[in-house]
C-alpha cells in the first residue's frame, strides 16, 4: 500500500470536506428547485471514496457505482465545475445536461458512471473488467453499490462468473445501515452482508468505513489481488449517511439521535483530529484550506447559474444512430 503521509491527511481534509461543502449546496439549489429530479447525498460516506483513491491507480483503475454518483467522478479528476452543472442540466455538465444528478459519467476519467437502476451497475462492472482482462490493460474496476442493492439477483450471477473468470474487479457494498428506508435486519437474516461473498468461495470481509485509513489499507490489498490476477474481493464498509435516502426522504425510520452518534465518528473529524494532534497543519492553514474549498464551492455554483441549457436540437443530437446497421433499410 502506498504511504499514508502528512500530505495524504491533508488531501484527505481538503478533498472530503469539499465534497461536503458540495453536496450541501446542492442540497440548498434543490430546495430552491434549480436542481430537479432526484438527488442522493454523499454526507458522511466520504471516508469510503478518499480511502479507495488512495489505493488506486487513477491512470488506469475504473470506478462504477449506483446514483449516489456526485462526487465520486470529482475524485476521480472530473473539474466539479461540471458535474454541478450536469446536475442543473446545463450544456456543461459532464453529460451536457442530459444525465442528470444520477448519471454522472466521464469516459476520459475512468468514471463509468452513476446508475439509476438498483443493482444495475453490478454486472456491468464485472463486464468492464472481463473487457481489461481480455485486453491485457492491468486495470481494476471498482463495482459499488448499496445494501439494498445486494438483494438484486444479478448480484449473485455476477460473483458467480466473477470467480470463474478469476475477473480484476473488487466489489464495494457500501452499508449506510437503510437502503432507502428499511434496515438491513428487516430485510436480510443474516446482516453481515459481507459474508455473501463465501458462497462463491470470494475473498471477503467488512471494513470501517468511516475511517479512510482502513479502508485504504483493505482496498489496496484487494486492488493488488485482482491485478495480479487473483481474481475479485468483495468488501462491506460499514458506513453512514447523515441525510436521508434523497432530499424527499423524510427519515422516520430512525432518530436524530442516532445521527449525532455517528456524526461522533465523522470521517472529517476524524482526519482532522490527526492532523491537529501531529501537527501537521496550523490553524491558520487548516482556516486556509476551509476558505479555499468555500471559494470552490462558489465558483462551481457561478459556473452552473451561468451556463447555457442545451438547444432543443440537442435532444436529436444525442440518440444512437448507425446508418450501416446490418438488416435494417431506411425507407422514406
Amino acid at each position: 500500500m502506498k504511504k499514508i503521509t502528512k500530505e495524504t491527511y491533508l488531501k484527505w481534509y481538503a478533498d472530503m470536506l469539499f465534497w461536503r461543502k458540495f453536496e450541501d449546496k446542492l442540497a440548498a439549489v434543490y430546495i430552491q428547485q434549480k436542481v430537479r429530479g432526484f438527488l442522493h447525498l454523499y454526507n458522511g460516506q466520504e471516508a469510503v471514496l478518499a480511502g479507495a483513491l488512495h489505493a488506486m491507480d487513477l491512470t488506469k483503475d475504473r470506478m462504477i457505482t449506483a446514483y449516489r454518483n456526485h462526487v465520486q467522478p470529482i475524485g476521480m479528476g472530473v473539474d466539479p465545475k461540471r458535474v454541478m452543472a450536469e446536475l442543473y442540466g446545463k450544456v456543461t455538465g459532464t453529460s451536457k445536461g442530459m444525465g442528470g444528478s444520477m448519471h454522472i459519467f466521464s469516459k476520459e476519467h475512468r468514471f463509468h458512471g452513476g446508475h439509476g437502476i438498483v443493482g444495475g451497475q453490478i454486472p456491468l462492472g464485472a463486464g468492464m473488467a472481463f473487457g481489461d482482462k481480455y485486453h491485457g490493460r492491468e486495470a481494476v474496476t471498482l463495482c459499488y453499490m448499496g445494501d439494498g442493492a445486494v438483494r438484486q439477483g444479478s448480484l449473485h450471477e455476477t460473483f458467480n462468473l466473477a470467480m470463474l473468470w478469476q475477473l480484476p474487479v473488487v466489489f464495494i457494498c457500501e452499508n449506510n445501515g437503510y437502503a432507502m428506508g428499511t434496515s438491513v435486519a428487516r430485510t436480510s437474516f443474516s446482516t453481515e452482508i459481507w459474508k455473501l461473498g463465501l458462497g462463491y468461495e470470494m475473498p471477503c470481509g467488512p471494513v470501517d468505513g468511516m475511517n479512510p485509513v482502513t479502508v485504504a489499507q483493505e482496498m489496496s490489498k484487494a486492488i493488488d489481488r485482482a491485478r495480479s490476477g487473483g481474481g475479485p474481493t468483495f468488501l462491506e464498509m460499514k458506513t453512514y449517511r447523515y441525510r436521508g435516502h434523497s432530499m424527499s426522504d423524510a427519515q422516520h425510520y430512525r432518530t436524530k439521535d442516532e445521527v449525532e452518534e455517528y456524526k461522533k465518528i465523522d470521517p472529517i473529524t476524524q482526519v482532522l483530529d490527526v492532523i491537529k494532534e501531529n501537527k501537521y497543519a496550523t490553524d491558520a492553514e487548516i482556516k486556509e484550506i476551509d476558505k479555499n474549498v468555500k471559494e470552490m464551492v462558489k465558483e462551481c455554483e457561478k459556473f452552473a447559474e451561468e451556463s447555457d441549457y442545451p438547444p432543443v436540437n440537442q435532444l436529436y443530437d444525442m440518440v444512437y444512430e448507425q446508418e450501416d446497421f446490418p438488416f435494417v433499410q431506411h425507407k422514406f
